[in-house]
């Protein structure tokens, strides 16, 4: 069965963004969806992000794909690090590595996003990675985002005027990533 994971990043929620919408949309694509909350920002760091997903990882499988939100995809990485199955997809949206040179969001994020990752692992358990990333995102220096999309060995989605892609900058839905989506499960 198709299964979709949907991340959400620091002080973010399941119910926020465009999450309740995509879950919807892709609901209709016959996937069945899985939102976790996350402790964030009190309680937040890769133990505690880890301890909460280790429910759900029973139900990634080949057909599975993870979209993830801001610090979501350095957690969807420590995931791929840890599987042994090689999985559909990942869909990253205004994600990156390292501190962010914001203190209030580097004291949460450190364990998840500034930490050596196992490249070579990531790279067997996923078949496709896409990136997107705001061009004025207020959060997130795109120097951080190109040390991610490096690593990946994939170019960056730039979104004119995006900001951070998420509620504040008008995204409560985003038919352009369903779109990114839709077209490579057609081709994968």
């Amino acid at each position: 069965m198709k299964t979709a994971f949907i991340i959400h990043g620091t002080g973010g929620s399941p119910e926020e963004n465009w999450f309740p919408w995509l879950k919807e949309k892709l609901e209709w694509e016959w996937y069945q969806i899985f939102v976790p909350k996350f402790p964030t920002p009190v309680g937040q760091s890769l133990e505690s992000w880890t301890e909460v997903f280790e429910e759900y990882k029973k139900h990634i499988n080949p057909e599975t794909i993870f979209v993830a939100h801001s610090s979501g995809p350095a957690f969807v990485l420590s995931i791929l690090e840890n599987i042994d199955i090689e999985i559909q997809g990942c869909y990253f949206v205004s994600g990156f590595l390292e501190l962010i040179q914001i203190p209030e969001f580097d004291l949460v994020n450190e364990t998840i996003t500034s930490r050596q990752f196992d490249w070579k692992k990531i790279h067997k358990n996923c078949k496709n990675f896409y990136m997107c990333h705001g061009t004025d995102d207020p959060y997130v220096p795109s120097h951080n985002t190109e040390i991610l999309s490096e690593n990946l060995k994939i170019e960056i989605d730039m979104i004119e005027d995006g900001g951070h892609l998420n509620g504040e900058s008008g995204y409560e839905e985003f038919p352009y990533l369903l779109d990114k989506i839709q077209v490579w499960q057609k081709v994968s």
